[in-house]
């Protein structure tokens, strides 16, 4: 029951975005659907370079720290989120659409202390050790920034 709610809740965005009277593209729409491609386009390299990672038998027991890992921890689970912040925006274009904006925050928080971030630090912590603790200590957790030093 818990999960149907949440969906029915998630799904809002879209629901509003299909119920927009206009019948041509606004242009917070179209910065929109830019924004989607930015995210699907990341989710699927950050996925392949970590794909390849792991295919690669030197570096077993190591944390990637190749393309877009070298920048974030987590790029997979940021551009899935950046993703969900471009159904907002999308929704913005019709009435009502900004009172979705619950639905990014509430992916946010899944992403970073329901499942997401959270069960994968804890896992690469107990499989990784050291190395994936030196890791933590110079990469961003989520937003792909520069490493530290």
């Amino acid at each position: 029951m818990y999960q149907g709610i949440t969906a029915s809740l998630l799904s809002l965005p879209f629901l509003i975005a299909s119920r927009n009277p206009t019948p041509t593209f606004h242009p917070l729409e179209i910065v929109a659907l830019a924004l989607f491609l930015i995210g699907m386009a990341g989710e699927g390299l950050a996925d392949a370079q970590l794909d390849a990672f792991k295919a690669d038998p030197a570096t077993h027991g190591t944390a990637c720290r190749r393309g877009l890992w070298r920048y974030s921890r987590h790029p997979n689970y940021f551009f899935e989120w950046v993703m969900w912040l471009s159904y907002w925006l999308f929704a913005c274009a019709s009435p009502w659409g900004w009172a979705t904006i619950f639905a990014p925050a509430v992916m946010l928080w899944v992403l970073l202390k329901v499942t997401g971030v959270a069960l994968t630090e804890a896992h690469c912590l107990r499989t990784r050790g050291d190395d994936y603790r030196r890791y933590q200590q110079t990469t961003s957790a989520f937003v792909p920034w520069f490493p530290r030093t």
